[in-house]
């Protein structure tokens, strides 16, 4: 946005391609009277059958309208399912911390703490309880970024 390149033109006429070939498909925005942020992860762990490595995925909502998904295979096998979805936190929190930032430049701040959702018990409790770190000293990194944003009421 800061400084737009050929690359960038180039990347919004293939949009423009696509839109203009799938007039029947859309995505519906509705106006709603807030903008929270919210953000919704889930891991796959050892997911692949070939080499047992995990998939992330997080997708985002802006004022109750779905704005960022992702899906992304781990780099490293993980040994966990919480390490697999604590690893999904952090990309999630980012995502949010992201968007939030673009929403206070473009003149739009958000009002509420963002949300962050994720349905593994094992991860939420490494990330809300830094003793445990015998068990997870791989995660150590992913945990502190969590809890300061917890702590901060970023999230």
């Amino acid at each position: 946005m800061h400084s737009p390149s050929e690359d960038h033109m180039n990347a919004i006429l293939q949009i423009l391609r696509y839109l203009k070939f799938a007039l029947g498909k859309r995505l519906m925005f509705s106006k709603h009277d807030h903008l929270n942020i919210d953000g919704y992860i889930d891991a796959d762990w050892a997911g692949n059958v070939t080499d047992r490595r995990s998939t992330f995925g997080y997708f985002t909502f802006v004022g109750g309208n779905l704005v960022t998904w992702r899906s992304k295979k781990h780099k490293v096998v993980v040994l966990t399912s919480a390490e697999a979805e604590f690893r999904g936190m952090t990309k999630g929190i980012c995502e949010l911390i992201w968007l939030r930032k673009l929403l206070i430049e473009l003149g739009y701040e958000p009002t509420s703490i963002m949300n962050l959702f994720c349905d593994n018990k094992a991860a939420i409790a490494i990330a809300q309880n830094p003793v445990q770190h015998d068990r997870n000293k791989h995660v150590k990194v992913d945990q502190h970024f969590i809890l300061q944003k917890f702590e901060a009421k970023v999230i």
